[in-house]
């Protein structure tokens, strides 16, 4: 009896083993979505992958931050406030340089991002987030020690799925953020633009950066890329957004560029769907 309850055991224990195999297995496959809807109805007109699982908005956050900022008239125009970088800011090299908006948003740097943030101050920075409805609405930070204030939306607490990014996205072209006509206007005209065949023009922004392991470290072997924004051809506008979590590094160019890259020469095919 005693020799036929350790065989049931080992038995059991095994298909357990191999049950959570299989699931480490699908865990680690890659976690695609792209999303496209029209800009007037709200309608899906593409919709393929996992859409409604939030991920860290990465840089595709400086879009929002850019309402924030030139609502609250910390932003005025394209090119100021025009901010010298400061030592304590860190940074690759290509940061460590004078940053207006426009270079902001084009090049995608963090430290301007941050002091945005700090110019707008905890108060008024979450009040943005709550009124926006963006994602998840939590920027209290927390991952890796991040700062809710200066790094929430970097591998930290906000999360946002690609779902609720053309949601916001369509809510603040159709006016219906609580922001004024100037910071509309404003942040359209800073959005990076991109040639993408048969007559689109879009505008988005990039995002990258790594999920978390359980020890709440960066798996670099984990690497999430996004692609945000709206397509214009004659007088029609869609949104869009595409996110990529891969299983492997990307060495040879930053994932989100890859997911950009991807989106503007898929998107004349797509567009024929709708």
């Amino acid at each position: 009896m005693a020799f036929r309850n350790s065989f049931l055991l080992a038995f059991s224990l095994g298909i357990t083993a191999a049950l959570l195999d299989c699931a480490t297995v699908r865990a680690a496959e890659p976690i695609r979505c792209t999303v496209v809807i029209d800009e007037e109805s709200g309608d899906a007109l593409y919709r393929q992958g996992t859409c409604d699982q939030g991920f860290y908005p990465q840089s595709t956050f400086k879009l929002p931050l850019a309402m924030m900022g030139y609502d609250a008239g910390i932003l005025t125009d394209a090119q100021n406030p025009r901010w010298k970088y400061q030592a304590k800011f860190g940074g690759p090299e290509r940061v460590k340089k004078d940053v207006d908006p426009l270079i902001w948003e084009k090049e995608s740097v963090v430290w301007y991002s941050q002091e945005i943030a700090r110019k707008l101050g905890k108060g008024k920075f979450a009040d943005y987030i709550q009124r926006f409805g963006y994602g998840n609405r939590d920027v209290s930070g927390g991952p890796g020690k991040t700062d809710g204030l200066t790094e929430s939306w970097l591998m930290s607490s906000l999360k946002i799925s690609p779902d609720e990014q053309v949601q916001f996205l369509r809510r603040f072209l159709n006016g219906g953020l609580p922001i004024s006509e100037h910071a509309v206007d404003m942040t359209l005209a800073i959005v990076p633009h991109f040639e993408a065949g048969e007559g689109w023009d879009i505008q988005g922004k990039t995002g990258s950066g790594w999920l978390r392991d359980k020890a709440g470290k960066a798996d670099y072997g984990r690497p999430l890329g996004w692609f945000v924004g709206w397509a214009m051809k004659d007088e029609r506008r869609v949104i869009f957004a595409r996110l990529l979590v891969d299983t492997k590094r990307h060495s040879d160019k930053p994932i989100s560029f890859v997911v950009r890259d991807s989106l503007i020469q898929d998107f004349p095919k797509l567009a024929e769907k709708f």
